[in-house]
């Protein structure tokens, strides 16, 4: 017999199911995901982390767990939600079973339980906190857990490489900055060749211009982007610096480092197909999505912003551009993971930004740039009369 789990909202719904996965208790924020397939990349995706993911199709589990398909170096989610949990996957490309993996990362999952009824319940009320546990505390000691236990508020930072790391290439050099990047990223631009450098997430923009990048990608992430305001002063010293693509999270920084404003949806946009139109070409792309947060459209008038994109369910902003430097972003997901490809080619529209820019501004080439800084270092301390002692 599979021990028992139980899943409680704060608006006082219980649920009781099966167990799979580690043992404890778990807070976070109740979400759903509306994809078909893609279990495993959903759960390591960094953007999840701080929430008890449910996912709506009914039986997860059913192709196992593949090392190739990470889009993390681990799983953040606080919890994972399943009607039916298939224990014997049948896939020739799996090594190991959800449960195995839920187990090695301490993330409890619970499954037999009408997921239907809770999708339809978030949908209704929103997305709301709830804990997660396989032992027997009572109902209220539960409620009570569950209210001491703040939503957390720290998840870029918590998610976001500690240190700078490379994926060399010969062609454009484009720095990374790491809000809870997925991996997908970083394929599609070493895929096209790039020399790719990841910094952390509080990196600021005077170090990522010494980096000397020919562009700057902001990249997906957790939470609410009002969370990072430090992230959201170096967006906008960069801006006119070098060209910047945003996506997700990085979409939102962009868009208040312009002087719009962000909101929390009532139950956010996850999944694989969500309906974009493109403004320009008037096209309708299907695209992959997770985030609880969008732009609020009257918040871009009287800024350097125009609309390029809106989701075709509720009309909220999927992509942005600015009037005045090479910049622009999407809500959505262009790397997928899981998802449809559709929207791959903006990784094309970045680097050929950055192609125009470079054909725009002209730079003299690096040796006569330190020379003139040297000349410059001279002059300055002739001038001052000084020994200039190197640094240890």
């Amino acid at each position: 017999m599979k021990a028992k789990a139980r899943l409680l909202l704060e608006d006082g719904t219980l649920f009781t199911g099966k167990s799979f996965g580690a043992e404890g208790n778990s807070v976070g924020e109740v979400v759903f995901n509306t994809g078909i397939t893609g279990y495993q990349e959903v759960l390591s995706d960094p953007s999840y982390c701080g929430q008890i993911v449910t996912m709506t199709y009914p039986l997860i589990g059913n192709y196992g767990i593949s090392r190739d398909d990470f889009e993390s170096v681990k799983p953040f989610v606080h919890g994972f939600v399943v009607r039916r949990h298939e224990e014997a996957p049948s896939n020739w490309r799996a090594q190991y079973t959800l449960g195995n993996l839920l187990k090695e990362y301490g993330i409890i999952g619970i499954s037999d339980i009408d997921t239907r009824m809770l999708t339809r319940k978030i949908r209704h009320h929103g997305v709301m906190k709830g804990i997660l546990t396989t032992g027997d505390l009572s109902i209220e000691e539960l409620k009570e857990q569950m209210q001491a236990t703040p939503l957390m508020c720290t998840q870029v930072s918590t998610v976001s490489t500690p240190t700078v790391f490379s994926a060399p290439g010969n062609r454009e050099r484009v720095v990374l900055v790491d809000f809870g990047a997925k991996s997908g990223i970083v394929r599609d631009l070493s895929k096209r060749g790039c020399d790719v450098v990841v910094v952390p997430q509080d990196t600021t923009a005077e170090q990522i211009m010494r980096l000397a990048p020919d562009g700057v990608l902001l990249s997906n992430g957790p939470g609410d982007p009002k969370d990072v305001p430090h992230a959201v002063e170096t967006v906008r010293q960069l801006m006119g610096q070098v060209p910047l693509f945003g996506i997700c999270l990085g979409h939102q920084l962009f868009a208040l480092a312009s002087g719009a404003d962000t909101e929390k949806l009532k139950f956010g946009h996850r999944g694989g197909n969500h309906p974009v139109k493109d403004l320009i070409s008037g096209r309708c792309y299907i695209t992959s999505q997770n985030h609880g947060y969008t732009v609020k459209e009257d918040s871009i008038a009287g800024t350097e912003l125009t609309v390029t994109h809106i989701n075709n369910n509720d009309r909220t902003i999927e992509g942005l551009k600015h009037n005045k430097y090479p910049a622009f972003s999407v809500q959505y997901h262009p790397e997928a993971a899981p998802g449809p490809f559709d929207s791959s080619y903006l990784f094309d529209d970045f680097l050929e930004m950055i192609r125009n820019h470079q054909t725009d501004n002209p730079q003299a080439p690096r040796q006569a740039q330190m020379l003139a800084a040297w000349k410059a270092e001279q002059s300055d301390s002739s001038t001052k009369g000084e020994l200039h002692y190197a640094q240890k």
